[in-house]
């Protein structure tokens, strides 16, 4: 028989559908609670893909993948009138 795991304390992928909106209204979302959830999301990337042992380049590439993606989306209101046209 399967112990009853709290809603809180489920991964994402383990949340059935139908408790989600309750699981996510459980996050704390005071400045200090999304302080902390930034917090453990840099640990787990940095512990992850920097600071290991015969660590790659990949790290920092998805770090500047997604700068520049995010660059490109704040500027593409003044990037889509400098598409090539033809003129007649």
């Amino acid at each position: 028989m399967e112990s009853v795991v709290p809603v809180k304390d489920k991964k994402l992928l383990e949340v059935k559908l139908g408790e989600l909106p309750s699981w996510i209204l459980m996050w704390d979302f005071s400045p200090s609670g999304l302080d902390g959830a930034f917090q453990r999301g840099y640990y787990w990337y940095y512990n992850k893909y920097i600071n290991v042992k015969k660590g790659s380049i990949s790290g920092f590439t998805m770090v500047l993948a997604g700068y520049m993606l995010f660059i490109y989306c704040l500027s593409y209101k003044e990037l889509k009138h400098e598409r090539l046209c033809k003129y007649h």
